[in-house]
């Protein structure tokens, strides 16, 4: 019965997130404006975060187009280059979109969203 307490507090705490979700109708592609440390930091923290990995990422990502687009590139050495013309999986692109005044970044291979803290965007 403890967990009674714990598991009925986390399942209100669900519904009432949950119903706070951004209507995706009102999404219109967007470039980051005015990008800083905090922007880019945003902006490298969810791509990593969707990646699993570190990745580089221009400091004018965004900033020119909605779109961006990470291509794999496997590491090699000076004993054991990467092949050319060998890497078959498909470019990953994400999609800066603003709703409102927020800039949402969308894994457009599931449509995940992810909300940039400390950026600012304006629709193309």
């Amino acid at each position: 019965m403890k967990i009674f307490g714990p598991l009925s507090a986390t399942a209100v705490w669900l519904l009432l997130t949950g119903c706070q979700t951004v209507n995706s109708d009102n999404d219109r592609p967007a470039r980051i404006v005015n990008p800083d440390a905090g922007s880019r930091a945003a902006l490298q923290a969810a791509v990593n975060e969707v990646l699993g990995t570190e990745v580089m990422l221009a400091d004018t990502a965004l900033t020119d187009s909605s779109m961006l687009t990470i291509e794999r590139w496997p590491a090699g050495t000076m004993d054991n280059p990467v092949p050319q013309g060998r890497i078959l999986e498909k470019p990953i692109q994400f999609r800066l979109v603003i709703n409102g005044s927020d800039c949402i970044l969308i894994d457009q291979r599931d449509s995940a969203r992810y909300a940039l803290e400390n950026t600012s965007c304006v629709a193309e």
